[in-house]
């Protein structure tokens, strides 16, 4: 379970109100915050609130990543404005909008930032590009900067290929592969090394965190309510499937946006789910473990095929079936495109559109930091194998490298 002995585990946040200690670098400076709806402290109460009430923190400004500082914007690629907050009477700027990297003006605004984003542990997931961006900031202009950590909900395996020169974007930071099993705080301290950044960094660690406990395996489940850091980011078990499931953004099959279980199944008007699930067990049922997989039927209400009625599959991850080590969502994703080339060869997978202010390369390889997950699904002859080979290479490669920034002992 979540707790050592009867003491809860506690977030980067929590630590912060209750330490004072953990405030003397914070005191005699401007503080600013970037948060999001999923920054709350262990009785829900919003960070920027409860910063805002201790008499020896001087909050000054608040930053919002994509979908905003109140995660009101419902889709991807929508962007949210500058406002002052009307409790606290402070400027609240959007890295999501006019501008996706700060401006000389608004980090002229403070001393010291503090970092308090819940992520999902995933490369596209734009929070961690966001850092990045951050980080190079403050390098450049002489701030400051602390993470408040947050647990990584997908835990510590890792999964994919590493994004490849060239491809960085708002979706790709750096070259991790896509599941790569970081928390907020070590990814920034990964970040440091690898872009060489003079920074001073610091990271408000968890107090017990146990990413391969089960049932939560990376979050505290029963013990700390989940909020949608991202409006389709509804649950664990999304979290769980976000690696795989979030390739479907450059697809034209549904990933579920406009249902209630956005990010957990996908589907198509005009697929056979039953004949697709069968390919699939043909051809890598190795890539199918630690999960159930089941037909559904859904009609988005928004987004792509609405109101049309879709057949598809649900990824269960929230069972007795689900094996943490065994579920492998890249590879299970990467299966199904596979197997629908498989059986309809000239269906029309691929989705041509600008995908987080690229235009120039098509979704999936954006989302992948490459072509090569794409050639391999259209490559008639490519097998599994050739797909394991490249990924175990890539997730090899990444263990050793992200070993020097771990802060959590195994």
């Amino acid at each position: 379970m979540a707790f050592l002995g009867n003491v809860p585990m506690k977030f980067g946040i929590d630590r912060l109100l209750e330490e004072p200690g953990l405030r003397k670098p914070l005191q005699g400076c401007r503080v600013a915050l970037l948060a999001h709806p999923a920054s709350v402290t262990r009785t829900l109460v919003h960070s920027m609130d409860a910063l805002a009430e201790l008499d020896d923190i001087e909050l000054v400004a608040a930053f919002g990543p994509q979908h905003g500082l109140r995660g009101d914007k419902q889709d991807n690629m929508v962007e949210s404005e500058d406002f002052r907050d009307p409790v606290h009477g402070i400027p609240v700027f959007s890295l999501y909008g006019e501008v996706r990297r700060p401006t000389r003006e608004m980090m002229e605004q403070f001393d010291i930032l503090l970092v308090d984003l819940q992520d999902l542990g995933c490369r596209i997931y734009t929070f961690i590009t966001t850092l990045r961006y951050l980080l190079e900031a403050a390098a450049k202009y002489k701030k400051r900067m602390m993470v408040l950590d947050r647990p990584n909900p997908a835990g510590r395996p890792v999964e994919g290929l590493i994004l490849r020169p060239g491809w960085e974007s708002f979706v790709g930071a750096g070259p991790m592969p896509m599941r790569h099993g970081l928390t907020m705080g070590e990814m920034g301290h990964w970040f440091i090394h690898t872009l060489e950044l003079d920074v001073d960094y610091d990271v408000v660690t968890m107090d017990g965190w146990q990413p391969d406990a089960a049932p939560g395996y990376g979050w505290p489940l029963y013990e700390r309510s989940w909020i949608n850091p991202s409006p389709n980011a509804a649950n664990l078990w999304m979290a769980r499937c976000y690696a795989g499931t979030v390739m479907l953004e450059g697809t034209t099959l549904s990933e579920g946006r406009g249902t209630t279980r956005p990010l957990e199944l996908f589907g198509a008007p005009d697929i056979d789910t039953r004949k697709l699930l069968s390919a699939m067990a043909h051809i890598a049922p190795q890539w199918m473990e630690g999960c159930r997989l089941r037909e559904c039927w859904f009609e988005p209400t928004f987004h792509k095929h609405v109101g049309r009625l879709c057949a598809g599959i649900q990824i269960h991850v929230e069972d007795t079936a689900y094996d943490h080590q065994a579920f492998m969502p890249w590879r299970l994703v990467a299966l199904a495109f596979k197997a629908l080339r498989r059986i309809r060869p000239d269906y029309e997978l691929w989705r041509d559109f600008p995908y987080e202010y690229e235009r120039d390369q098509l979704a999936i390889d954006l989302i992948n930091g490459s072509d090569l997950l794409r050639c391999w699904v259209d490559d008639d002859n490519a097998t599994p194998a050739d797909l394991e080979v490249l990924a175990y290479s890539d997730e090899q490669l990444w263990q050793g490298e992200r070993s020097a920034v771990l802060v959590y002992p195994d």
